[in-house]
């Protein structure tokens, strides 16, 4: 009999333990659907009107999100066609450059973010206050107004110091006035320096941000890639327009080239391949 209980016993603690093992839950290995599922809902959960965080990546190396694109590009695009009006109509160079210009700047104005006109309204008016103090620019598309760099610094850090000013060692003893004319620009500080502007707390907001999709749009309709490329190149031009300018490349050549230098590159001059 004792034996008999043993068994039956033994029989159902091994029944309870292969039902337990049944009911408890598994560990489960996440599918490729089930990742795809998940992604989705964070997909889904994100708001339209996304805005590009200024100075991340943009995928295309040494490029980043720039911080005001369409001011950027106002003033490049306004200036260059004032530049471009010391350039006789009649050269090729200006014709090209000022129809693509115009073409580029009548896309940007059309594309405004919202709060543009708010925003600059208050930056000129800020401005106003102490105009001497910030540089402005003027172009025959209005007035650009150059932000100053001054990044939030952690008051306790070391470099917060002094205001961020940079120790610099003078020179000791007597010396000539001669010899301390290097230093004197040093020891007064900046040009711009006042009592009342080191206390005067003017704070800019920042310029109102396109949305991914109003970039995405404007970068369509541009068709020149990024609009990171396209400040690059439009800031390229900008340059060239000053050199182009100073050689005069609309003059003769000193030089005249000699006839039919360049009937070589000329359309439909090539010698063709016989036929199959």
């Amino acid at each position: 009999m004792g034996a008999l209980a043993s068994r039956i016993f033994d029989g159902i603690e091994t029944t309870v333990r292969k039902l337990s093992h049944a009911i408890a839950p598994q560990p489960r290995i996440p599918t490729t659907r089930s990742i795809m599922r998940a992604a989705a809902r964070l997909l889904a959960s994100l708001k339209p009107g996304q805005f590009l965080e200024p100075g991340t990546p943009t995928g295309l190396t040494g490029l980043l999100t720039h911080p005001s694109p369409r001011s950027t590009l106002l003033y490049h695009y306004n200036s260059t066609l004032d530049k471009l009006k010391k350039i006789p109509e009649s050269s090729v160079y200006r014709q090209s450059t000022e129809a693509l210009t115009k073409h580029r700047l009548a896309v940007v104005e059309q594309t405004k973010p919202a709060g543009w006109d708010e925003w600059q309204q208050k930056t000129l008016m800020q401005v106003q206050e102490d105009p001497e103090r910030y540089q402005v620019l003027n172009t025959s598309g209005g007035e650009t107004v150059v932000m100053p760099n001054e990044a939030e610094v952690d008051p306790r850090a070391r470099r917060a110091e002094w205001d961020g000013e940079a120790l610099q060692s003078m020179p000791e003893g007597i010396r000539s006035a001669k010899e301390r004319l290097p230093h004197v620009g040093k020891m007064k500080g900046a040009a711009n320096y006042s009592n009342e502007r080191v206390l005067a707390d003017i704070k800019f907001d920042p310029e109102p941000k396109y949305t991914a999709e109003a970039i995405s749009e404007l970068e369509n309709r541009l068709g020149a890639g990024l609009i990171e490329e396209v400040i690059q190149v439009a800031e390229g031009e900008h340059k060239l327009v000053d050199a182009m300018v100073e050689a005069k490349v609309w003059e003769p050549l000193e030089e005249p080239a000699p006839e039919g230098q360049w009937s070589y590159f000329e359309r439909n001059t090539h010698t063709s391949t016989q036929k199959p």
